[in-house]
């Protein structure tokens, strides 16, 4: 078992209820969304129980399919959704500048920040210097751990950048 397969299995995100819950309030199957993600409808199904992880970039675009804030889908906070949304899209090199800035102001190295993942400096490189999205576990545990909006983080928003619980 690699240090990607350990850390998933550790951390529940809680994403998966609420997104069921916002596909049944609006009256939406698994397969139109799936459809809409691009999917295969079991795998979506996974992503709902959270046997699946949830690559960064579907649940960007439920966010926005259901015009709701990640903050909210990973119930770091009750606002629905941010007036300042901006992004329709994810730019993997803005994340990684993000994600850089952030870990420099926490005064965190590369190495620090991924032994916190349990993961690899390289992958921390990776993802700052945009070659790779960030994974979505890791997206969740920095802004859990560091009260930082994943909207931020994910460029949907500029402000708040952190977190009022």
């Amino acid at each position: 078992m690699n240090n990607r397969e350990r850390i998933y299995m550790v951390i529940k995100m809680n994403y998966g209820q609420k997104i069921k819950e916002l596909r049944e309030r609006n009256g939406i199957t698994q397969k139109e969304l799936s459809r809409y993600l691009g999917i295969d409808a079991k795998l979506y199904s996974h992503y709902e129980t959270e046997d699946r992880i949830i690559p960064c970039k579907h649940l960007y675009a439920i966010s926005l399919y259901f015009n709701v804030s990640l903050d909210y889908l990973f119930e770091f906070s009750n606002v629905r959704n941010y007036e300042a949304s901006k992004n329709q899209v994810i730019n993997k090199i803005a994340v990684g500048i993000k994600l850089k800035e952030l870990r420099k102001e926490l005064k965190l190295t590369q190495k620090k920040l991924a032994e916190i993942l349990n993961t690899t400096q390289s992958v921390i490189a990776e993802y700052e210097n945009g070659k790779n999205l960030i994974a979505t576990p890791f997206l969740y545990t920095i802004c859990k751990k560091y009260n930082i909006s994943a909207d931020y983080l994910l460029g949907k928003i500029d402000n708040p950048k952190y977190l009022n619980n």
